[in-house]
C-alpha cells in the first residue's frame, strides 16, 4: 500500500485562554495520498482549520501548543521540522487557500505585487516573466479584466474576486499538495462551480493531492475521495466518501447530512408601510489613467436602481461578484456617496448629512460579509456589542447593557459567557454569529445582510434563518438580503432582483423567479445552483 503523502496521527491542539487551557483537537488522525481529494468537514468551532493550521505550523504560537501528535510530510516530520525547512515547503510544496480572503491580503500591496511574491519566494524569474505568469494564474481562476486589475488593491475588489487572487496564489508555485479552508465560500454559484471544475483539473494535471475543509456537503460529494467528519476536536467517523453520505454511522454525521436551511419564507404582511425606498439610484466609480491621474471613464457599479422594502419584507439580492449588490446596500445606508433618491420612513435622506443621519442610524444597521474584518481585535465580544448600546444611549446603566448583551449572544446561539474572549478566540462563523448579534442588540427598523450565512456551515445556516424570519416576524423587520447561496435566498426571500454589472435584468416574487426565471442569465444562475445541490440532492435538497 503506497505511502500517503499527509499522515497525521493523534494530533492534540490546546490554546490558552484567560489563563485556561482549552483543548480544540483531541487525537485526530487522518491521511491524504498523492492526487488524492479529502475532504475535513464539520461545523464551525469542531476544529477543523486548527488541525489544517498545525500542518502549515500557522497556530500562533506560544498561545497554542502540541502536546502530542505527529504530522508527517512526504516522509518528514513537521512539527519539529526546523524554521528554514517550514519557510521551504509553504508556498511551494504545501500551499492554502484561506477562508477570509480580507484578511490574509496586504492591505497596502497591488494583486500584482501580492501574487508575484509568492512566484519570487520559490522561483528564480525575471520581471517580465513574472508579470506573464501573474496574469496566467488571474485568467485561470477566470478574474474578469485581469490585466485592469494588476493595480488594483484588495479593498478595490469584491469578496469574490479577492477569494479568487488568493487561489491564485496559492496555486502559484504547483504545490503537491493544496489545503482548501472553504475555497468557495464569498463565490457566486456559476464561479463557484468554475473554481471546483479548475481545482479537480489542476489535481488531475498536476497530481496535486487535496485537503478540503468545508460546511458545503454538496461540494464534498463532489469533489472528494474520502472524507472525515469532525465535531468538538474529534474525527467521529471517516470512509470513502460514498459509503459516509449514503450509510453515516454516527449521529453526528446523520446531524449534518440532514441540516438545510431549505424551503420557501412565508408571504409579506399585506399593504405593510415602506421602510426603504430608492429611485434611480446611481453609483460610478472614475477611472482614472496617466500622470494627471484625469478621469476617462468610469464603473457603473450600481446604474439607476428602484427598489422599495416594506415593514415584514425581505428583498433578497443575487448575482455574480462584482455585480454591485454590496455596493447597492451600502448606498442604500448612506456609507457610499450615490446620485438618486433614498427615504427611510417614508423620510428623503439622500440630502442628509452624516450629523442629521446619525440618530437614524440605530434604526438602519448592516452585517458585513466579513465579519473577521469588521470586529475590533482589540475589544471582547461584549465590548463589541455593547458598543451600540453606548453610542445609542441605550440601557439605563452597565446592568441593564449587559443584560442586552447576553440576550443578543443567546439569540444567536453563542454562549453568553463567550463575550469575554476576544475575536481571534472564535470560529468564522461563530465570529459572524457575533456580527449579526452586534445589529440586532439594537432592534433596527432595517438592516442589510450581506453574505450573513457564507461563513456558517448549514447546520447553522437553518439557525440563522430562523432567528432572522423570528425576529423580522416579531418586529416586522425589513431586510435587504445579499447572497450568492440561492438555496438560503429562496428560504429568506418575498421579492428577488437579479443584478449584473450594476444593473437589475430581473425581479420579481421569490417564488417565480426560482421556479420559472424569464431571462437566460437568471436560468444560469438558478441552474449553476441546483445543478451544483443535485450532485447530493439528498443531502442539501429540500
Amino acid at each position: 500500500m503506497a505511502k500517503p503523502l499527509l499522515s497525521i496521527a493523534d494530533l492534540h491542539v490546546r490554546f490558552r485562554t484567560s489563563g485556561e487551557a482549552v483543548e480544540a483537537v483531541r487525537g485526530a488522525s487522518l491521511e491524504v495520498g498523492r492526487g488524492e481529494a479529502v475532504a475535513l468537514v464539520g461545523e464551525s468551532g469542531s476544529g477543523k482549520s486548527v488541525t489544517a493550521l498545525s500542518v502549515l505550523r500557522l497556530l500562533p504560537y506560544p498561545q497554542a501548543w502540541h502536546p502530542g501528535g505527529h504530522i508527517e510530510f512526504d516522509g518528514e516530520s513537521l512539527l519539529d521540522a526546523p524554521p528554514a525547512a517550514m519557510r521551504s515547503l509553504r508556498g511551494r510544496r504545501i500551499s492554502m487557500i484561506f477562508q477570509e480572503p480580507m484578511t490574509s491580503l496586504n492591505p497596502l500591496h497591488t494583486v500584482e505585487k501580492q501574487v508575484r511574491e509568492a512566484l519570487r519566494l520559490h522561483q528564480s524569474i525575471g520581471a517580465a516573466a513574472a508579470r506573464e505568469r501573474v496574469l496566467e494564474l488571474l485568467e485561470l481562476v477566470h478574474l474578469r479584466d485581469a490585466e485592469l486589475r494588476l493595480a488594483s488593491y484588495p479593498h478595490q475588489l469584491s469578496g469574490g474576486q479577492r477569494q479568487r487572487v488568493m487561489i491564485a496564489m496559492a496555486l502559484a508555485n504547483d504545490p503537491d499538495l493544496l489545503i482548501a479552508d472553504e475555497p468557495t465560500t464569498a463565490l457566486d454559484v456559476t464561479i463557484q462551480a468554475q473554481i471546483l471544475e479548475l481545482l479537480q483539473e489542476l489535481r488531475k494535471r498536476l497530481g496535486m493531492a487535496l485537503l478540503l475543509i468545508t460546511h458545503d456537503l454538496g461540494i464534498v460529494r463532489k469533489m472528494t475521495d474520502r472524507v472525515y467528519v469532525m465535531n468538538e476536536g474529534l474525527i467521529v467517523e471517516s470512509g470513502p466518501m460514498r459509503r459516509v453520505f449514503d450509510a453515516p454511522e454516527h449521529p453526528y454525521t446523520r446531524h449534518l447530512l440532514a441540516a438545510t436551511p431549505g424551503g420557501e419564507t412565508d408571504p409579506a404582511p399585506p399593504e405593510a408601510d415602506h421602510t426603504m425606498q430608492v429611485e434611480e439610484l446611481k453609483v460610478w466609480f472614475p477611472i482614472r489613467r496617466g500622470v494627471l491621474r484625469r478621469t476617462v471613464g468610469h464603473v457603473r457599479a450600481v446604474d439607476g436602481i428602484s427598489l422599495e422594502v416594506r415593514e415584514g419584507e425581505t428583498v433578497g439580492v443575487v448575482g455574480e461578484s462584482g455585480s454591485g449588490k454590496t455596493t447597492l446596500g451600502l448606498a442604500m445606508l448612506k456609507l457610499q456617496a450615490s446620485e438618486g433618491g433614498i427615504a427611510f420612513l417614508g423620510r428623503p435622506i439622500d440630502a442628509l448629512r452624516s450629523r442629521a443621519l446619525r440618530p437614524l442610524r440605530r434604526e438602519m444597521q448592516i452585517v458585513f460579509q466579513d465579519p473577521y474584518g469588521s470586529l475590533s481585535p482589540r475589544m471582547s465580544v461584549g465590548q463589541i456589542v455593547e458598543e451600540g448600546l453606548r453610542v445609542h444611549e441605550i440601557g439605563g446603566g452597565a446592568a441593564e447593557r449587559e443584560a442586552l448583551i447576553v440576550e443578543a449572544l443567546a439569540e444567536v446561539g453563542l454562549d453568553p459567557d463567550s463575550r469575554h474572549r476576544y475575536p481571534h478566540e472564535f470560529s468564522g462563523g461563530q465570529r459572524q454569529r457575533v456580527a449579526i448579534a452586534r445589529a440586532i442588540v439594537l432592534k433596527p427598523r432595517f438592516v442589510v445582510l450581506d453574505e450573513p450565512t457564507s461563513a456558517l456551515d448549514v447546520s447553522v445556516q437553518a439557525q440563522i434563518v430562523t432567528l432572522l424570519r423570528s425576529l423580522q416576524a416579531r418586529h416586522r423587520l425589513a431586510y435587504l438580503f445579499i447572497s450568492h447561496d440561492l438555496r438560503v435566498v429562496r428560504a429568506m426571500s418575498h421579492e428577488v432582483l437579479v443584478m449584473r454589472d450594476g444593473a437589475v435584468v430581473e425581479r420579481g416574487p421569490a417564488a417565480r423567479i426560482f421556479r420559472e426565471p424569464h431571462e437566460p442569465y437568471t436560468r444560469a444562475l438558478v441552474a449553476a445552483a441546483f445543478d451544483l445541490e443535485s450532485a447530493g440532492a439528498d443531502v442539501i435538497g429540500e
